[in-house]
This record gives structure tokens, C-alpha cells and sequence, in this order.
């Protein structure tokens, strides 16, 4: 059975429309089989969002691994100041992804990129916002906690959501082994969201 961080287009459409609330605004997106959390907005995201939004965040922010676009739009509809640059391995999630920018009138403000972990993008970025693809394994995750580094800006930010049961100690070890800082800034829910600062040399 294929897996929504897999590229398997010959997976039947059912696309459909969902909505959720942040910060007191309701938005709708389209969603489809062969995508992560077709059904619903997942936990995680919401969590992360919860933290993200009111950062008010600026500059340059890759959301990577952006699926439909729950977070990575979510970002360039609050927060005007932020150029928001999404990408995802799935082809569908991209399609996705683009129709929901126009939806939300953010196509001009967004770029939305099919790319294997790093493999299309240039940066540098202020941010990187990462919601983990754990079906992935290990090798993925930690791949685009490593990129992160090499990507971001001096004094630029990884921020990451990780479920406590999915791995959070040991992702937050390895980030820490990389940035040599992590702050762990909200749990909510058996979700923990970090934040990692790139050092300036």
C-alpha cells in the first residue's frame, strides 16, 4: 500500500474539502486520497500552528514536507511579512497545495516546489518549519533536520512538532547534537514543538 510521503499517482481521486480554525479565522482547503490527514487537519499541525501564528514570523520560511498546505498557507495568511516557500515529494500534495494558494488568494505570495527533502530547494531561509513524515523512518526525518542546518541563515530557525510517542527525546537529542541549542517551546497534547537556532559563526 503506498504511503503519502511516497509519489504514487495511479491512487484513485476523492478529492474533497475540509476546514479548520486558527486564531479565530476559519480556512477551507482541498484534500484527496494519496495524501497525509485527507480527512481532517491533524492534531500535530493545529498544535504547531498554535505556536507558529502568533510568531508573527518574517522573511523567508520553507515549510518542507507541506502536503496540502496546512501550515506553510497558514503561515503566509497570518503573518504578510513571511515569504512562504512549500514543498513536498508527492506529486498530488503539490497539485494540492497550489490550488489551495489560489484559493486562499496567496498564489503570488507563495512558491510551491515538488522536491525530495532538499533536492529543488536553494534558501537561504530564515525559518524552516518541519511537521515530521514519521512512516518515513528515521533516515528521511533526519535527513531534513540535517538539511535544516546547511539551509537556514545565521541566527535562522528550525521549528519542528514531534508527537513524545513518535520519538520527540530522540529527535530533540539529534537536533541538539546538530544546532548544539534546542529550546522545546510548548506541549500540548503528547505534542512537543521545538525550536533549534542556527549559531552565527
Amino acid at each position: 500500500m503506498a504511503q503519502y510521503f511516497q509519489n504514487d499517482p495511479s491512487i484513485a481521486s476523492k478529492e474533497r474539502e475540509i476546514s479548520f480554525e486558527i486564531a479565530g479565522q476559519k480556512i477551507n482547503l482541498f484534500t484527496d486520497n494519496g495524501v497525509f490527514s485527507k480527512s481532517q487537519v491533524d492534531e500535530g499541525s493545529l498544535a504547531f500552528l498554535k505556536v507558529l501564528v502568533p510568531l508573527q514570523l518574517r522573511g523567508e520560511v520553507l515549510d518542507l514536507g507541506c502536503g496540502y498546505g496546512t501550515i506553510g498557507l497558514t503561515i503566509a495568511l497570518t503573518s504578510p511579512a513571511a515569504r512562504v516557500t512549500l514543498a513536498d515529494i508527492n506529486t498530488r500534495a503539490v497539485a494540492l497545495c497550489e490550488k489551495n494558494a489560489k484559493k486562499l488568494g496567496l498564489s503570488q505570495r507563495v512558491t510551491v516546489l515538488q522536491s525530495d527533502i532538499y533536492e529543488k530547494i536553494e534558501g537561504p531561509y530564515h525559518v524552516i518549519v518541519i511537521n515530521p513524515p514519521i512512516r518515513a523512518g528515521k533516515k528521511v526525518t533526519y535527513a531534513m533536520y540535517e538539511g535544516a542546518r546547511q539551509y537556514l541563515i545565521d541566527g535562522g530557525s528550525l521549528y519542528i512538532v514531534i508527537r513524545k510517542a513518535q520519538g520527540a527525546k530522540s529527535a530533540s537529542e539529534y537536533i541538539q547534537k546538530l544546532f548544539g541549542n534546542i529550546t522545546l517551546l510548548k506541549r500540548d497534547k503528547g505534542y512537543y514543538i521545538y525550536q533549534a537556532i542556527k549559531s552565527e559563526n
